[in-house]
């Protein structure tokens, strides 16, 4: 009987060591603006017709490939984009974070999404001139 008990008491703590000392809880990576950097975007090329803006300023987004980046700050670069002339290109740079919408979508699904949804933090928005 004792031999049953003192059994029972090591596959109980080694059940709790390895919960306690292989924990798979790593830090999980902060969406949205204030989140954490994913990546670093420098010298974006894009077309002026790229950009999907709504409401003047309001919401500012475009899209590479099968992903969509939108502007965590549309106001203030909409006012960049008004400067630059139309049918010229343009030259990003910026921090890319998570979205949040995304993120919580894509972990409540069982498919694979190919299209991702990115926040970007554009530092700076001109115009290319190379060639003119």
């Amino acid at each position: 009987m004792k031999s049953y008990t003192t059994g029972k008491i090591l596959v109980v703590l080694s059940i709790l060591a390895a919960m306690i000392f292989y924990n798979s809880c790593d830090k999980q990576e902060k969406c949205g603006c204030d989140g954490d950097i994913l990546f670093s975007v420098d010298s974006l090329v894009l077309d002026y017709s790229s950009f999907y803006i709504l409401s003047e300023g309001g919401s500012i987004s475009f899209q590479l490939g099968y992903d969509t980046y939108v502007f965590c700050n549309p106001v203030q670069m909409y006012q960049e984009y008004l400067k630059i002339d139309q049918g010229t290109r343009i030259i990003l740079y910026g921090d890319v974070y998570w979205d949040c919408n995304y993120i919580t979508q894509s972990s409540q699904s069982s498919y694979y999404n190919y299209y991702k949804y990115y926040n970007i933090d554009v530092t700076r928005m001109k115009p290319l001139d190379y060639g003119k």
